[in-house]
């Protein structure tokens, strides 16, 4: 592969179906929006680890809402890793980037030296979906899996929407010849089509009961599945993180008997929504008693985005419902 098309599919989602197994699926690859997530913050490897497995989590994922949709996931556990939460923002018009974000709380004192997952503890694992002004948002949320984050969102497909899913993903820092060292992340998402999914009742026979592929799936259906699944197994951590191979050279290496289709590929980017007047508006439900209570001795407010890390110091007479100055426009 040329430096070109090494850059070409950095930071980009690429969909696409097998004809012949009735499966669709996603190759994604992180370079860019990694550096962009993790500068901000000065995280201890294994904090960086999850924070990078769930944003390649939510690319993947995110890569099937609509235009100006915006979902997130996140993880509250009671760890050492206490919460992780990320936003994938769907392009406002076709042909635009689409945008990701994410940030981890965690105690510091209580990271071990241990592999990234046993930094987290019992808790959940929550998809969010916000569609926009007129409508209600959506959540759904399932265990933790002892098995890993990308565990948990293959329950959550299976239980919430019965949709058999898998992930296959890697992750890691990478130094490529005379460059600096940085984090690289690249995954593929399989999931079967919901058409031809029966509706399963009951336990599943999963752990905790939660459903499997095996519960949703029979026949025909469950044999494309085991089979196409087969064939993931055999992807190597080069093949999924690049730069060596293209996706659309891996889905040939993979599944060229399974007809693999592409549709069009979506850039991604980091990105983050804060503003100042975002800052505002949170604090324009507070009386002037209140804001008294969050200014400092230096006389200002003060307010730090965790996602990218952005500082605000604004004037406490400016804030609240009832601001002696308000901000020019305000008045």
């Amino acid at each position: 592969m040329t430096l070109g098309q090494k850059i070409a599919w950095d930071d980009t989602i690429l969909p696409f179906q097998l004809d012949n197994a009735d499966i669709r699926g996603r190759v994604a690859r992180l370079d860019g929006v990694l550096d962009g997530i993790l500068k901000q913050h000065d995280y201890p490897n294994a904090v960086e680890a999850l924070v990078a497995e769930m944003a390649l989590l939510t690319a993947l994922i995110g890569q099937t809402i609509k235009l100006r949709w915006k979902l997130s996931l996140q993880i509250q556990t009671n760890g050492p890793v206490r919460m992780i939460a990320t936003d994938y923002y769907a392009p406002a018009a076709e042909g635009d980037s689409a945008r990701i974000r994410a940030y981890a709380s965690f105690d510091r004192d209580r990271i071990s030296g241990d592999d990234p997952f046993s930094q987290v503890g019992d808790g959940y694992f929550a998809v969010l979906m916000d569609q926009g002004p007129g409508s209600e948002p959506y959540q759904g949320i399932t265990p933790i899996s002892g098995n890993g984050l990308s565990a948990s969102a293959e329950a959550y497909f299976a239980q919430s929407e019965q949709l058999p899913t898998r992930f296959a993903l890697t992750f890691g820092k990478s130094t490529e010849k005379g460059g600096a060292e940085h984090w690289r992340a690249g995954g593929i998402m399989l999931q079967h089509m919901p058409a031809a999914s029966p509706h399963a009742e009951g336990g599943g026979s999963g752990e905790e009961g939660l459903l499997l592929p095996a519960d949703i799936l029979d026949g025909d259906d469950e044999e494309n599945w085991n089979r196409v699944n087969l064939l993931l197994d055999t992807v190597d951590d080069l093949e999924l993180i690049g730069p060596s191979i293209a996706p659309t050279d891996l889905l040939v290496r993979l599944f060229h008997e399974e007809v693999p289709r592409v549709f069009d590929m979506q850039p991604v980017r980091f990105g983050c929504t804060c503003s100042e007047d975002r800052v505002r508006n949170g604090l324009s439900i507070y009386s002037a008693k209140d804001i008294e209570k969050m200014t400092t001795e230096e006389g200002i407010v003060t307010a730090d985005c965790q996602f990218c890390g952005a500082h605000y110091r604004l004037d406490p007479t400016t804030l609240g419902f009832d601001a002696q100055n308000p901000p020019d426009g305000d008045a």
